[in-house]
C-alpha cells in the first residue's frame, strides 16, 4: 500500500516529453533494423535489453515526484534539489552581492531527480542567464565559470537569497521558470537541469547551516539552513 501511494505521487516532468518520445521512436527503429539485419536471436535479445535499459534510465531521470514541504516556511531554506552537499562554507560572492556569503552547494548525480524547487518563499528580484564552460559540476570553479542561471529572491522579511543553477560536464540545458517581479513559494518548481549538474544557494552571514558535507538532500524536503 505504501509503495502504491509513492507511485501515485510520482509523474514525469514535462521537460522530458519530447526527449522520451523521440528516444522511444529511435530505439524502436534500431530494434526493427536489428531484426532484419541479424538472424542470431542472442544479438536481438541483447539489442532489445540494452534499448530497454537505456529507455528506463531516461524515464528515471525525468521522474518528477510531487512533494509538499508541509511545515512552517518562515526563515526556512529548503534544498532546491536532490543530491549531496559538496560545499557548505563562507565564500566571496562577486557577481551580485559583492561581499561574503554562506554558500551551500548540492551536486546532482545522473540518478537524482533533476527538477529544482525554490529554496525560500518571496519575490523574484533578478533572473539572469550566463554562458560559460562545462567543467565537472562538483569542481569549485564550476560556480563561477560554467554556464549558469541566477535567481535572486527577497523573502517576506527582506532577506535576499540567491539560487544558482549550474550546468555540468554532461548537462548542457538549464531551464529556469522564474520571472522577475513574480511571487515564488517553497513547493513550486524553479526550473530543471538536464543530465547531471549542481545548484548553489547563497545566504547572508549569520544564517544557521543545518546540513553537513556529504549529506544527501531531498529537494523541497531537507532544511539546509535557517535565516536570522
Amino acid at each position: 500500500m505504501n509503495k502504491l501511494k509513492k507511485l501515485k505521487k510520482i509523474r514525469l516532468h514535462r521537460e522530458g516529453t519530447h526527449i522520451l518520445i523521440i528516444s522511444c521512436l529511435l530505439l524502436i527503429a534500431v530494434n526493427v533494423a536489428a531484426y532484419y539485419a541479424f538472424e542470431n536471436h542472442l544479438v536481438l535479445y541483447l539489442v532489445a535489453t540494452v534499448s530497454l535499459i537505456c529507455y528506463l534510465g531516461m524515464v528515471n531521470f525525468f521522474r518528477c515526484p510531487i512533494r509538499l514541504f508541509g511545515k512552517d516556511t518562515e526563515r526556512i531554506v529548503v534544498a532546491p534539489a536532490d543530491g549531496r552537499i559538496v560545499v557548505a562554507e563562507e565564500v566571496e560572492e562577486h557577481e551580485y552581492f559583492h561581499d561574503r556569503r554562506i554558500m551551500i552547494s548540492i551536486f546532482m548525480g545522473i540518478t537524482n531527480v533533476h527538477a529544482n524547487w525554490y529554496p525560500v518563499d518571496g519575490v523574484v528580484k533578478k533572473v539572469e542567464h550566463q554562458n560559460g564552460n562545462f567543467h565537472k559540476a562538483f569542481l569549485p570553479k564550476a560556480s563561477t565559470e560554467n554556464e549558469r542561471s541566477t535567481v535572486v529572491i527577497e523573502t517576506p522579511e527582506g532577506t535576499e537569497v540567491m539560487a544558482r543553477q549550474i550546468a555540468g560536464a554532461v548537462a548542457r540545458r538549464i531551464v529556469t521558470y522564474a520571472s522577475e517581479g513574480e511571487e515564488c513559494y517553497i513547493d513550486e518548481h524553479m526550473g530543471f537541469i538536464k543530465f547531471g549538474s549542481r545548484v548553489d544557494v547563497y545566504l547572508p552571514l549569520g544564517s544557521e547551516i543545518c546540513v553537513k558535507m556529504g549529506q544527501k538532500t531531498v529537494g523541497n524536503q531537507t532544511v539546509i539552513a535557517k535565516l536570522r
